[in-house]
């Protein structure tokens, strides 16, 4: 194609785009106004993001705090249950003079918090060096295991909480509790029980705290939280008394070699205790040693055939019935025969006794005479009514019942009546014994504080006056006789009266016959002619001494033992010596006429 014709084509190209119309553009529409907000809209709105920010912050705190609430969080949940441990305070307890028996102290604990352990073998490592006695694989497992709250050590010393604290350990801290502290040590062990590790009572008047005073449930409300908000526990013991009743036992039982030893002082007029000692005894700021079954409360717990102390329940018995007077007489000649069995007398006189003689003599067929004439019936009867058939209830709850024969036959009766083959609480034979001393009133004995008007509207009048007033005269020349068993327990001016009892034990279901395997037991009374206190000693098998002449019975023991107690006691207690002249015109052996019996000799005696 030549060039003219290129030339042609693009004219024409030109001509033709000339010729074509241009589109019609409508014309833009006016924008509308801007709306401009004012200052005070600009500030609501930034309110509303406020709060509506706020009210997000405080839904997911209340949602936070509604799950703990529901499902509680182990670590919450421990150191709340540990919170209830640290209520459990106590009162105090004092003896009758307010003297501190028990009493709370606060000292600190130890516990973790296995969550916020840093370095779990650190912590082991450094704890175990200042506690040695913690086993280390233990502590180490116990800070691994991911808890939330955990006791490592309960009551430690102030100075291991200083020396831990210095460690500076992550996740280790310390509560302060109540811990329950005895000044006396193992002085009052029998009568105050222990408490365990949560301060609870677990024996003893601790036990009957928590028992009766509603203890318990008052530190499961969170209201015992603080030992001085509550009023002391009073107690009737004196703690002077007990000292020395329980360093004479303590003296006793090393001179004569006996397994066991055990005392008590009682107040005839109001059944009040005012000392309870039992060896071997325990230190109840440690009370692991309780659990030794040769460390039980033998006046409450143990039962015991009381020997001879029997008589007095026997003679009691014939007196009250109206068969017997202070001048009747009795045949210690011929032995009973059961069977195979005959009944002797230990100190055999081969004549005709008087009441008083039958005593003074400890004779066991005299005894035996009056209790087959009264009858099988009669003594059990009679035995029942004075507490010595069923359970002794006390405060102390620990208690024990009498061992007392299935077929209740005549020489179950003979043997009885002079202490053998009944088995009863020493504490039951006190308190029989308690009543024919203080006019007849069979009085329950107590650990707590009481009046004598207190002591008789919750008596029990089991025997007449007049035959209160004869087992006075016959326990007092059991003491002023020369052949009296009760002459080692006398002292000038105290007015004692008493009775031995000394019983074979059963070894092997058969009765010892050795002198070496004795249980022996001494009661007495002072000031005889007005009756205050009542003195219970007992030995478990106590062996022959060069003073004792080879003798192992409880005159020459028990006997000594409650005369130095006698001794000892009665200016404490604010009992004075008297002394009078002794009538010339009296028998040592027999008595007046019971119903006028001379109260001259009975005062000057």
């Amino acid at each position: 194609m030549s060039e003219e014709t290129v030339v042609e084509d693009l004219s024409a190209g030109v001509s033709a785009a000339a010729e074509v119309p241009e589109p019609v553009v409508a014309p833009p529409r006016a924008a509308p106004p801007r709306r401009r907000m004012t200052k005070l809209q600009k500030s609501a709105s930034r309110i509303i993001l406020l709060v509506g920010g706020f009210v997000c912050i405080y839904v997911a705190i209340f949602a936070r705090l509604t799950q703990f609430g529901a499902e509680p969080d182990q670590q919450y949940d421990a150191r709340r249950s540990a919170a209830d441990q640290l209520a459990a305070a106590r009162p105090d307890i004092v003896d009758r003079n307010g003297r501190i028996l028990a009493t709370d102290v606060q000292v600190p604990s130890l516990y973790a918090e296995p969550k916020k352990i840093i370095d779990v073998d650190e912590a082991t490592e450094l704890l175990s060096a200042q506690l040695p006695e913690l086993d280390a694989r233990d502590l180490r497992s116990k800070l691994a295991s991911g808890k939330g709250f955990l006791w490592l050590k309960r009551e430690i010393t102030p100075e291991q909480q200083a020396a831990i604290y210095r460690l500076g350990l992550p996740g280790i801290g310390f509560i302060m509790e109540n811990k329950r502290i005895y000044p006396n040590g193992s002085t009052l062990s029998h009568v105050l029980g222990a408490v365990n590790i949560d301060n609870q009572g677990i024996a003893g008047i601790e036990k009957y705290i928590d028992s009766k005073r509603g203890l318990s449930d008052l530190q499961a409300l969170g209201y015992a939280s603080n030992s001085s908000d509550m009023k002391p526990m009073q107690l009737s013991i004196d703690l002077r008394a007990q000292a020395v009743m329980r360093d004479e036992l303590v003296g006793g039982m090393a001179h004569y070699r006996a397994k066991a030893a055990a005392g008590a002082v009682m107040d005839v007029n109001t059944g009040e205790i005012l000392s309870l000692v039992s060896l071997p005894d325990f230190d109840p700021n440690n009370p692991a040693d309780a659990l030794d079954p040769n460390r039980i409360n033998r006046i409450n717990v143990g039962t015991y055939e009381m020997g001879s102390t029997f008589k007095a329940l026997t003679v009691a018995e014939g007196i009250e019935s109206g068969k017997y007077t202070t001048n009747s007489v009795l045949d210690a000649v011929h032995p009973l025969r059961y069977g195979r069995f005959t009944i002797t007398d230990y100190h055999a006189t081969y004549s005709m006794l008087s009441l008083p003689q039958v005593f003074v003599h400890s004779s066991n067929l005299g005894a035996a005479r009056i209790a087959l004439s009264l009858g099988v019936d009669a003594q059990k009867a009679f035995l029942t009514m004075m507490g010595q058939t069923t359970r002794l209830v006390t405060e102390l709850p620990e208690n024990a019942m009498p061992l007392v024969p299935r077929r209740w036959s005549e020489v179950n009766t003979a043997t009885i009546s002079f202490g053998h083959g009944i088995a009863v609480a020493p504490l039951q034979a006190l308190m029989a014994v308690g009543a024919m001393m203080n006019g007849g009133h069979l009085m329950k004995p107590t650990f707590l504080v009481r009046n004598e008007e207190e002591a008789i509207a919750a008596s029990t009048q089991v025997l007449k006056p007049h035959t209160s007033d004869v087992m006075r005269y016959i326990l007092r020349l059991n003491a002023t006789d020369p052949k009296g068993s009760a002459k080692f327990a006398d002292r000038p001016g105290l007015q004692v009266g008493g009775k031995t009892g000394t019983a074979e034990k059963l070894i092997n279901g058969r009765y010892a016959k050795d002198k070496l395997h004795n249980f022996t037991t001494f009661m007495a009374v002072f000031p005889f002619d007005k009756p205050k206190y009542l003195v219970l000693v007992i030995y478990d098998e106590p062996q022959p001494v060069p003073e004792s002449y080879g003798y192992t019975t409880a005159a020459w023991n028990g006997g000594v033992t409650t005369g130095k107690v006698v001794e000892r006691i009665a200016p404490l207690l604010g009992v004075k010596p008297r002394f009078y002249e002794v009538p010339n015109n009296v028998p040592p052996l027999y008595a007046p006429k019971d119903q006028a019996l001379d109260m001259a000799w009975l005062t000057a005696h």
